[in-house]
């Protein structure tokens, strides 16, 4: 399993990005898929999830209402646009996948997921 993650970059407060996440090496159809970050001295942090169908999701407290993940099994790729971003949101941005059955889902632990991407970084100036 491969998981490539991409998009990061500097933009001003307020500004927006569309993290991707390009997987290979798996059923991607079959995997719920998830972001997390992790800024300078701190630990990673869940930041949303996604079901494997696509049609649940969930957010961190932090970003919802700003971050929306969608995702394109066809592409085998998991998207993250971030709205309305905040210096607070400076961090390596993560992509990860667990394998899910099909109801299965929402999970917002890092020891949930066993498969990583190599983070894209996002930086946010104020």
């Amino acid at each position: 399993v491969q998981l490539q993650a991409s998009g990061g970059g500097l933009v001003q407060a307020g500004g927006l990005l569309r993290l991707s996440c390009a997987a290979s090496g798996l059923t991607f159809s079959m995997y719920s898929m998830a972001w997390f970050r992790q800024a300078p001295g701190k630990d990673r942090e869940f930041v949303s999830t996604i079901w494997r169908s696509g049609g649940r999701t969930l957010y961190s407290d932090a970003v919802k209402g700003r971050f929306t993940i969608s995702r394109d099994n066809d592409r085998k790729t998991v998207y993250l646009q971030m709205t309305n971003l905040k210096p607070e949101d400076t961090a390596v941005y993560y992509c990860a996948a667990k394998r899910t059955i099909s109801s299965d889902g929402g999970y917002t632990g890092r020891e949930d997921y066993p498969y990583w991407g190599q983070g894209t970084q996002v930086t946010v100036s104020s």
